[in-house]
């Protein structure tokens, strides 16, 4: 495998068929303006690759003959559930094209984990129990980093996964992930990475971290890919531009590109305009 698909076909198109496999990489920038309708198009269409080709003829295309799809999709919230998920999927993109990818998607919840040391009543996150087994699993409880290294362990090699999202670590208390277990997290993520040869794909609310603390975020990780608004008369755009990413920047930079308009459509996230430099 060479390449594995990002999901966004003239994306793909133009850095070789996808992202080399083994990285982890930062989908970060302002609230709204694309980072996390790219991670829904990723899983979505990676996953429509393998559940219903004839849509993912029609609305993505044929692969690069450098890329292969990646072998499952694996979608990781802290804070949200697998039909919450779903229902935040189908915002962005048409439920004839969710529907048949979600059943081929792995949605891992680690809302337990993230609020069990929270004043959060129990009942809120967690669903009832039926069996004695999930009783007494209830009573064991996971650090939520240790519950995330965990999951990727068992399931990242030769896969994709989204995690959403790192920022909602920041607000825990630091005896659950202080900001320093967060960053060397994501370094032995990256590490990790290179023998899994899958490709892991890391939301960020850059409104939500210092620029200090976003520059440590991207030298623990192997590329980040940005999305702002722009304001362009009485309008505004969504844009998408490559920060830092080995074995991808480079080619954009042989065609001169510095940025990308992108427009959210039915079938997800597109690229509606290339700027080059003139």
């Amino acid at each position: 495998m060479n390449r594995i698909p990002f999901g966004v076909s003239q994306f793909d198109s133009l850095i070789g068929g996808g992202s080399p496999p083994g990285s982890v990489v930062l989908l970060a920038g302002d609230a709204g303006a694309g980072a996390r309708e790219f991670a829904y198009t990723s899983a979505t269409i990676n996953a429509l690759g393998h559940a219903d080709t004839d849509q993912f003829d029609l609305h993505y295309g044929e692969v690069d003959s450098r890329a292969s799809l990646p072998e499952e999709i694996h979608y990781v919230s802290f804070t949200a559930s697998a039909p919450e998920i779903h229902a935040e999927i189908t915002h962005a993109i048409d439920e004839e094209l969710v529907s048949p990818a979600s059943e081929l998607m792995e949605f891992e919840d680690l809302s337990t984990e993230y609020f069990q040391l929270s004043p959060i009543p129990h009942d809120w996150y967690v669903e009832k129990r039926r069996t004695i087994t999930d009783l007494g699993q209830s009573h064991s409880r996971r650090d939520i980093l240790e519950a995330l290294g965990e999951y990727l362990t068992d399931h990242a090699s030769g896969n994709l996964v989204v995690i959403d999202s790192l920022t909602d670590l920041i607000p825990l208390p630091d005896k659950q992930a202080d900001w320093h277990e967060i960053s060397m997290l994501l370094k032995g993520m990256k590490k990790a990475s290179q023998s899994w040869g899958g490709l892991i794909l890391v939301l960020v609310d850059q409104e939500s971290i210092t620029n200090t603390q976003m520059g440590e975020l991207m030298g623990a990780t192997d590329g980040t890919i940005s999305f702002e608004w722009e304001r362009g008369g009485n309008e505004r755009a969504r844009t998408m531009f490559v920060r830092e990413f080995r074995g991808v920047l480079s080619r954009i930079e042989d065609e001169n590109i510095i940025r990308f308009e992108i427009e959210i459509q039915g079938d997800g996230l597109d690229i509606s305009n290339v700027r080059k430099i003139r």
